[in-house]
């Protein structure tokens, strides 16, 4: 199985190149972004852009040629994207700092929040939909989490104000460990969900 998270680096060498300028230039460029953002677009860089190849590559006929099972497949899928998520994060956050462009462990929090509850929205949609349609679903969706989660966090502060001063009230560590486990709890389902639609799915 590691070897199936190792080939989703090794077949986009020629993308990666791409990553550290594109962070650089919202970093640059973007400072009226949210940190969180950059956050956002860089832990959802590699997982998102072996999925996009897998897809018109039309890579899960020959992975299932291979002795590995689907389980396996689907594993590899989950715990890649996690473990590079992290790294990309990791690498965006010492940029970050070289530069001096302020950012808070708030900001990597909501990151890699808003990156998990993408990904498990968005990987269950790679086996449901047809292939040429997934892309455009992906891109569409991550542009609409991002600006319903601003649309969402301003409408709390001008309408709910009760709302707000509970969650101002509640301690930091609760929020955090409470909303850790929400994402994960999703993030788990939708591993479950990949898996069963994968086993039934014919290549």
């Amino acid at each position: 199985m590691t070897n199936l998270i190792r080939r989703d680096l090794i077949i986009q060498k020629s993308q990666l190149y791409l990553f550290i300028p594109c962070i650089l230039f919202f970093i640059f460029a973007g400072t009226h972004l949210p940190a969180f953002f950059i956050f956002v677009f860089a832990g959802f860089f590699i997982p998102i852009n072996a999925y996009s190849y897998d897809e018109k590559a039309e890579t899960n006929i020959l992975l299932n040629s291979l002795p590995y099972t689907r389980t396996q497949i689907i594993a590899s899928r989950y715990i890649g994207a996690i473990f590079y998520m992290a790294v990309s994060i990791g690498i965006a956050i010492v940029l970050f700092s070289l530069f001096n462009r302020a950012f808070t462990w708030a900001d990597i929090g909501i990151g890699i929040g808003i990156t998990l509850t993408l990904f498990a929205i968005a990987f269950p949609l790679f086996y449901l939909l047809k292939p040429g349609h997934i892309g455009t679903a992906i891109v569409i969706g991550f542009v609409l989490v991002v600006v319903l989660s601003q649309v969402t966090m301003t409408f709390l502060e001008e309408h709910l104000t009760s709302i707000v001063q509970f969650l101002s009230s509640a301690s930091t560590p609760a929020l955090y460990i409470s909303s850790a486990g929400i994402i994960i709890m999703l993030y788990a389902a939708s591993w479950l969900f990949s898996q069963m639609i994968y086993q039934r799915k014919a290549f």
